[in-house]
Protein backbone atom coordinates (compact mmCIF):
# COMPACT_ATOMS: atom_id res chain seq x y z
CA UNK A 1 0.00 0.00 0.00
CA UNK A 2 2.77 2.28 1.22
CA UNK A 3 4.68 1.68 -2.20
CA UNK A 4 1.44 1.86 -4.64
CA UNK A 5 1.28 5.67 -3.15
CA UNK A 6 4.75 6.83 -3.28
CA UNK A 7 5.08 4.78 -6.81
CA UNK A 8 2.03 6.84 -8.03
CA UNK A 9 3.36 10.48 -6.56
CA UNK A 10 6.73 9.30 -8.79
CA UNK A 11 4.82 8.55 -11.59
CA UNK A 12 2.71 12.04 -11.03
CA UNK A 13 6.32 13.97 -10.91
CA UNK A 14 7.50 12.52 -13.65
CA UNK A 15 4.73 13.39 -15.82
CA UNK A 16 4.89 16.97 -14.35
CA UNK A 17 8.78 17.31 -15.16
CA UNK A 18 8.50 15.62 -18.97
CA UNK A 19 5.13 16.46 -20.31
CA UNK A 20 3.70 19.85 -18.10
CA UNK A 21 6.55 22.10 -17.46
CA UNK A 22 8.28 21.63 -21.07
CA UNK A 23 4.97 22.68 -22.44
CA UNK A 24 4.37 25.08 -20.44
CA UNK A 25 8.25 26.37 -20.93
CA UNK A 26 8.35 26.28 -24.25
CA UNK A 27 4.83 25.77 -25.69
CA UNK A 28 2.05 27.26 -24.11
CA UNK A 29 1.82 30.20 -21.76
CA UNK A 30 -1.02 31.60 -19.95
CA UNK A 31 -1.51 35.85 -19.57
CA UNK A 32 -4.36 38.14 -18.22
CA UNK A 33 -4.79 41.35 -19.69
CA UNK A 34 -4.30 44.42 -18.09
CA UNK A 35 -5.39 47.59 -19.31
CA UNK A 36 -7.86 49.38 -22.11
CA UNK A 37 -4.79 49.26 -25.26
CA UNK A 38 -6.03 46.53 -27.25
CA UNK A 39 -9.99 46.86 -27.11
CA UNK A 40 -12.38 46.57 -28.37
CA UNK A 41 -11.08 42.99 -29.63
CA UNK A 42 -8.89 42.15 -26.25
CA UNK A 43 -10.57 43.69 -22.01
CA UNK A 44 -8.89 43.74 -19.20
CA UNK A 45 -9.03 40.54 -17.53
CA UNK A 46 -9.27 38.20 -20.65
CA UNK A 47 -7.40 35.10 -20.16
CA UNK A 48 -4.98 34.38 -23.16
CA UNK A 49 -2.87 31.00 -24.47
CA UNK A 50 -0.25 32.80 -26.10
CA UNK A 51 1.92 29.46 -28.31
CA UNK A 52 5.39 30.33 -28.03
CA UNK A 53 6.64 28.29 -30.16
CA UNK A 54 4.77 29.62 -33.24
CA UNK A 55 6.47 32.65 -33.64
CA UNK A 56 9.98 30.43 -33.53
CA UNK A 57 8.77 28.06 -36.25
CA UNK A 58 6.40 30.79 -38.20
CA UNK A 59 7.24 34.80 -37.93
CA UNK A 60 4.57 36.70 -36.86
CA UNK A 61 2.18 37.91 -39.99
CA UNK A 62 0.52 41.07 -40.01
CA UNK A 63 -2.95 41.55 -37.84
CA UNK A 64 -1.46 39.15 -35.83
CA UNK A 65 -1.67 39.63 -32.15
CA UNK A 66 1.43 38.98 -30.04
CA UNK A 67 2.85 39.24 -26.90
CA UNK A 68 6.59 40.71 -26.64
CA UNK A 69 8.71 42.57 -24.10
CA UNK A 70 9.14 46.03 -25.15
CA UNK A 71 12.19 47.93 -25.71
CA UNK A 72 10.94 50.47 -23.22
CA UNK A 73 10.21 48.42 -19.97
CA UNK A 74 11.87 45.06 -19.90
CA UNK A 75 9.93 44.06 -16.93
CA UNK A 76 6.74 44.02 -18.60
CA UNK A 77 4.56 42.07 -21.18
CA UNK A 78 2.54 44.05 -23.80
CA UNK A 79 -0.01 42.69 -26.23
CA UNK A 80 -0.33 44.81 -29.64
CA UNK A 81 -1.03 43.64 -33.17
CA UNK A 82 1.32 43.22 -35.94
CA UNK A 83 0.86 46.08 -38.74
CA UNK A 84 4.44 46.57 -40.05
CA UNK A 85 6.82 43.48 -41.02
CA UNK A 86 10.56 42.88 -41.81
CA UNK A 87 12.17 45.26 -44.08
CA UNK A 88 9.07 47.51 -44.87
CA UNK A 89 8.20 51.06 -44.60
CA UNK A 90 5.27 52.21 -42.61
CA UNK A 91 3.70 55.59 -43.09
CA UNK A 92 1.04 56.99 -41.24
CA UNK A 93 -1.11 59.93 -43.05
CA UNK A 94 -3.96 61.98 -42.38
CA UNK A 95 -4.74 58.96 -39.78
CA UNK A 96 -4.36 55.89 -42.59
CA UNK A 97 -1.51 53.68 -42.18
CA UNK A 98 0.50 53.12 -45.51
CA UNK A 99 2.55 49.85 -46.27
CA UNK A 100 5.82 50.42 -48.68
CA UNK A 101 7.67 47.03 -49.50
CA UNK A 102 9.82 46.97 -52.99
CA UNK A 103 7.66 49.63 -54.66
CA UNK A 104 4.38 48.66 -53.68
CA UNK A 105 2.51 50.85 -51.46
CA UNK A 106 -1.23 49.84 -49.97
CA UNK A 107 -3.48 51.31 -47.57
CA UNK A 108 -3.66 48.78 -44.16
CA UNK A 109 -7.55 47.65 -44.36
CA UNK A 110 -7.82 46.93 -40.79
CA UNK A 111 -11.34 44.84 -40.07
CA UNK A 112 -10.92 44.31 -36.53
CA UNK A 113 -11.22 47.84 -35.62
CA UNK A 114 -14.46 49.76 -35.30
CA UNK A 115 -14.85 52.40 -38.38
CA UNK A 116 -14.59 55.29 -35.99
CA UNK A 117 -11.30 57.70 -37.57
CA UNK A 118 -8.76 57.93 -34.64
CA UNK A 119 -6.09 61.21 -34.47
CA UNK A 120 -2.90 59.38 -35.33
CA UNK A 121 0.20 61.97 -35.91
CA UNK A 122 2.05 61.59 -39.08
CA UNK A 123 5.32 59.21 -38.66
CA UNK A 124 7.35 57.60 -41.21
CA UNK A 125 9.84 54.92 -40.28
CA UNK A 126 11.63 52.10 -42.00
CA UNK A 127 12.12 48.31 -40.68
CA UNK A 128 14.95 46.42 -40.36
CA UNK A 129 15.23 42.40 -41.27
CA UNK A 130 14.33 41.72 -37.31
CA UNK A 131 11.91 44.61 -36.63
CA UNK A 132 8.50 44.78 -36.09
CA UNK A 133 5.87 47.61 -35.69
CA UNK A 134 3.01 47.31 -33.65
CA UNK A 135 -0.19 49.06 -32.61
CA UNK A 136 -2.75 48.49 -29.94
CA UNK A 137 -6.44 48.38 -31.44
CA UNK A 138 -7.44 51.28 -28.63
CA UNK A 139 -5.15 53.84 -30.60
CA UNK A 140 -6.32 57.00 -27.89
CA UNK A 141 -4.91 54.81 -25.10
CA UNK A 142 -2.22 52.41 -26.36
CA UNK A 143 1.68 53.18 -25.74
CA UNK A 144 2.88 51.28 -28.66
CA UNK A 145 5.71 51.55 -31.42
CA UNK A 146 4.19 55.07 -32.52
CA UNK A 147 5.06 56.20 -29.06
CA UNK A 148 8.23 54.64 -28.49
CA UNK A 149 9.71 55.81 -32.06
CA UNK A 150 11.16 52.31 -32.71
CA UNK A 151 10.15 49.27 -33.91
CA UNK A 152 10.09 46.00 -31.67
CA UNK A 153 13.21 43.33 -32.41
CA UNK A 154 12.06 40.10 -33.00
CA UNK A 155 14.11 38.85 -29.84
CA UNK A 156 11.51 40.57 -27.67
CA UNK A 157 8.28 38.45 -28.93
CA UNK A 158 7.01 36.02 -26.64
CA UNK A 159 4.36 34.82 -28.65
CA UNK A 160 0.88 34.77 -30.49
CA UNK A 161 -2.64 35.08 -28.88
CA UNK A 162 -4.35 31.98 -30.03
CA UNK A 163 -7.14 31.70 -27.24
CA UNK A 164 -8.60 34.34 -25.30
CA UNK A 165 -11.83 33.43 -22.26
CA UNK A 166 -13.24 36.68 -21.44
CA UNK A 167 -14.95 35.84 -17.82
CA UNK A 168 -11.66 32.89 -16.28
CA UNK A 169 -9.35 35.47 -16.16
CA UNK A 170 -11.08 37.78 -13.39
CA UNK A 171 -10.98 34.13 -11.67
CA UNK A 172 -7.62 33.34 -12.27
CA UNK A 173 -6.30 36.32 -11.54
CA UNK A 174 -5.43 35.49 -8.04
CA UNK A 175 -2.81 33.37 -9.14
CA UNK A 176 0.16 34.48 -10.17
CA UNK A 177 -0.08 34.22 -14.19
CA UNK A 178 1.94 36.94 -16.49
CA UNK A 179 0.05 39.93 -16.93
CA UNK A 180 0.13 42.19 -19.89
Amino acid sequence: MVRSFFSEIKDLFLIFIFVFLPVRLFIFEPFIVVGESMEPNFHNSDYLIVCKICTKINPPQRGEVIVFIPPVDEKKYYIKRVIGLPNEKISIKDNKIFISKENQVFQLKENYLPNEEVYMEDLEIILNNDEYFVLGDNRKESFDSRKWGRPLKRENIVGKVIFKLNFLGKFINILHHNSI
